[in-house]
């Protein structure tokens, strides 16, 4: 396994960090009206308009320790080209403190050269009036978690909406003057069939939007889900019928026109997310708020994931990171590769070469040549990328690649 050297989580002993362009911004809104019992993300229920108010003041003090630790001492000032708003359920946050917070963030940072930002929301969680805002602060892209159009796995999953729920969050979206638009689906939920998936997967097929994200369900440490499945509530679908599901879903969506960029993500012709794009080819990225993850330059931490010490340390003056480490050339190499695999254009060589100094071609020729036999790679120009048959234990072979040496 790579070296990774672990650092303290005081944000005292975190760098020095390189000064480099940070292209991406995250900002954690743990909020939630509800935990849906398979969600393995950080969020919590039941918060007072008070503490959501406080919460904006935070990220934003946060987002002025940065300036002040990192950008301002080296004259720069932090420039991002793609901002993404997650959770939790962001659009709980009342429309006064979301407006406050595109405020308070346009105004610390430069966000002249943001191209993307995006806002997760539940459908029916927005009104006319909250996504006018959003689209008055720049916001020009929305996700909207949707999972299932079968009411009875959207009652499995904990999802307090109803399908027709989607539909009009779309249209009110559309109507606000977004013209990109995502949203989530769920397959191998217990129960479902081949038949179940593919009507949930044509009832997002008539939303017409730019992007469609289907995830596998699966079962987290320590969620509700993975207890009751352990109890035997429920059964988990088999794994060939997992694959089944997932190679429809890619021929399907081809045929209508989404082309795979990403194993499980699909988008219309130059509607790629590019601040996804960025984690996955190894690119910077700062996050905001508790359980937020980051990445400059080879170190990478998180934010504490817990509201009331993320507060705690905010208030003290400090940055609130917890996870600390510095990447070896050799692990950032490998991490590299295990992302770029995910995407149809596959593994960059020149990219990680200017980004570790180290050449994978030549170091990795011989297991490239014997995945390449195997059917489960092919070499591209640059590089090499995930046949199909390749898809099916993208996992396994990206663990091939993972070497201290």
């Amino acid at each position: 396994m790579p070296t990774l050297q672990v650092i303290s989580p005081s944000a005292t002993t975190l760098g020095p960090l390189p000064i480099e362009p940070v292209t991406g911004l995250y900002v954690h809104v743990p909020f939630c009206f509800h935990k849906c019992h398979y969600c393995d993300f950080y969020s919590i229920t039941r918060q007072t308009p008070q503490r959501m108010d406080q919460f904006v003041d935070r990220v934003l003090a946060e987002a002025d320790g940065w300036l002040a630790r990192h950008w301002q001492p080296a004259g720069h000032t932090f420039s991002p080209s793609t901002i993404f708003f997650g959770g939790g359920t962001p659009t709980l946050l009342p429309i006064e403190q979301m407006n406050r917070l595109l405020l308070g963030l346009r105004n610390r940072f430069d966000l002249s050269v943001v191209n993307e930002w995006t806002i997760e929301a539940n459908p029916a969680t927005v009104s006319a009036e909250y996504l006018q805002m959003l689209r008055g602060n720049g916001v020009n892209r929305l996700s909207f978690g949707a999972q299932s159009f079968v009411p009875r796995e959207l009652k499995l999953l904990e999802r307090h909406h109803e399908p027709k729920d989607v539909v009009e969050s779309i249209e009110a979206a559309r109507n606000a003057g977004f013209s990109r638009l995502n949203v989530d689906l769920i397959f191998a939920i217990p129960d479902q069939s081949m038949d179940d998936w593919m009507f949930s997967l044509d009832q997002a097929l008539q939303l017409q939007t730019e992007h469609i994200s289907c995830y596998a369900l699966t079962y987290e440490p320590n969620t509700p889900f993975t207890v009751r499945k352990r109890l035997g509530e429920f059964v988990a679908a088999e794994e060939s019928l997992e694959l089944e599901m997932l190679y429809a879903t890619r021929k399907k969506l081809a045929e209508h026109g989404y082309e795979a960029y990403e194993i499980i993500n699909f988008a219309k012709l130059a509607e790629a997310c590019q601040h996804n794009l960025n984690y996955w080819r190894g690119g910077n990225y700062l996050a905001l708020g508790p359980a937020g993850a980051s990445h400059i330059g080879g170190w990478r931490w998180r934010n504490r994931p817990h509201l009331g010490e993320w507060e705690t340390a905010i208030d003290r003056g400090d940055l609130p990171i917890c996870d600390a480490e510095h990447l070896s050339p050799e692990a950032r190499a490998s991490e590299a590769i295990m992302l770029m695999l995910r995407l149809k254009h596959g593994v960059e060589s020149g990219l990680i070469q200017k980004l570790t100094n180290r050449n994978i071609l030549q170091k990795f020729a011989k297991r490239i040549d014997e995945l390449c036999s195997l059917g489960m790679i092919e070499r591209t120009q640059d590089g090499f990328a995930l046949l199909d048959k390749g898809i099916a234990v993208a996992d396994a072979i990206a663990g091939e690649f993972i070497t201290g040496h």
